[in-house]
């Protein structure tokens, strides 16, 4: 690979501050470290859905991207290795991420490496990610990495930091994501 890898957090955290953008953060970080320990060099970026809510909703209803807009839409579309969080609401993802997702080129997000991320208020709602958000990246035919990481407002502990067994989990979920993207990277450049 001769550019770096492009990582792209895509957070549809609404409150502030953000639990899922935490965890968008840390999970961010992680695919970083296991990029630095395998000697890839990688460039990252992240889009906050919320930064964008009105004209989603204008581009929605009325077809025109603003610039703002269409350029974080490009990001997105332009990752090698896209992280994806939300929180998770009466049992799916957000609103205002689902509705993101809706802007993003399908043709765009085929064969992408994805990491999915969600948190909620409680342990009762971990399988959003499994029943909402594998199936809107399937949809796109992207490449979801194996591990996913739920986080509830337990997994938070002091300062809002990540407990030692949700730190654990965004490390594994981070260094197979990145395996994953890696190998999809050479795979289309021995093409």
């Amino acid at each position: 690979m001769t550019e770096p890898l492009k990582i792209v957090a895509l957070t549809g955290g609404v409150g502030f501050p953000s639990t899922t953008r935490t965890l968008t953060d840390d999970l961010l970080s992680a695919v970083a470290e296991s990029a630095t320990a395998a000697g890839v060099e990688v460039s990252l970026r992240t889009v906050e859905a919320r930064e964008h809510a009105a004209d989603v909703a204008n581009a929605t209803v009325l077809g025109l991207a603003s610039p703002a807009l269409d350029e974080a839409l490009h990001v997105v579309e332009g990752a090698d290795l896209l992280i994806a969080a939300s929180p998770v609401f009466r049992g799916s993802y957000a609103g205002i991420f689902k509705a993101f997702m809706d802007l993003v080129d399908p043709v765009a997000m085929r064969g992408k490496t994805v990491l999915l991320g969600a948190t909620g208020g409680s342990s009762r709602h971990q399988l959003a990610i499994d029943q909402a958000m594998r199936p809107l990246f399937a949809y796109f035919g992207a490449l979801v990495a194996p591990t996913a990481v739920y986080a509830s407002a337990d997994d938070f502990g002091v300062a809002g930091r990540a407990t030692p067994v949700l730190a654990e989990r965004i490390a594994r979920a981070g260094d197979e994501a990145l395996r994953l993207a890696v190998a999809t990277a050479r795979a289309h450049a021995g093409a």
